[in-house]
C-alpha cells in the first residue's frame, strides 16, 4: 500500500466533513502523520470547501484539530 499524501489526506478530511463527520477522527490522525512525515508545522484548508466556510465554522474547525495535534490555517 502506497504512503498516503499531504493532497489526499486533506481530500480525505473533506470528504469526511461533507459525510457528516464520519470517521474524521480517523482521518485527522492519518493527516497528522503525513504532516509530521513531511515536516510540516500545519495543514492549509479551502474554506469554500467546507460544509461552515464561514468565520465561526473555521474557528470551531481550528480548535477540534488542535485538541488532536493537528494546527489548521485557511486559504484565501
Amino acid at each position: 500500500m502506497s504512503e498516503l499524501t499531504l493532497a489526499e489526506a486533506t481530500e480525505n478530511i473533506y470528504a469526511s466533513l461533507r459525510a457528516d463527520n464520519a470517521d474524521l477522527d480517523a482521518h485527522i490522525a492519518a493527516l497528522k502523520a503525513v504532516l509530521a512525515r513531511e515536516g510540516k508545522k500545519q495543514a492549509v484548508f479551502d474554506p469554500t470547501k467546507l460544509a461552515q466556510g464561514n468565520r465561526s465554522g473555521r474557528k470551531l474547525m481550528q480548535a477540534y484539530f488542535r485538541q488532536r495535534g493537528v494546527s489548521v490555517s485557511f486559504s484565501e
